[in-house]
């Protein structure tokens, strides 16, 4: 049975947000068979690589190794996210919608 914390009313709330968006994503293995610092959950949006952070609330902050792992991202060229309540969630939606955008637009062009 899945424990109701508050860190897991936000990814539910993530998880809800990313499906009505349709955008493909999972949840990393996390405990002794996972990888320290890997986001709670990975998508991908329009070819873009995306990692999302879920925190309780926005006192409680990344760990050094997470930190890492969203620099890492950034290098790359991905996208990181720290999402703690609906108007965080909302960032990762708005930037959904721009790369839908931008897909589009260049769809269109060719």
């Amino acid at each position: 049975m899945s424990r109701s914390t508050p860190e897991n009313r936000v990814k539910k709330l993530l998880d809800t947000m990313l499906k009505t968006e349709r955008v493909w994503f999972f949840a990393p293995q996390a405990g002794p068979y996972g990888h320290a610092g890997i986001p709670d959950r990975v998508a991908c949006v329009f070819g873009r690589f995306v990692g999302i952070e879920c925190k309780a609330d926005k006192s409680k902050k990344p760990t050094a190794l997470q930190e890492l792992c969203a620099k890492r991202i950034h290098d790359a060229g991905g996208a990181w996210f720290l999402v703690y309540d609906e108007e965080t969630i909302e960032k990762v939606r708005e930037f959904i919608h721009d790369c839908r955008r931008a897909s589009q637009s260049v769809s269109s062009e060719t």
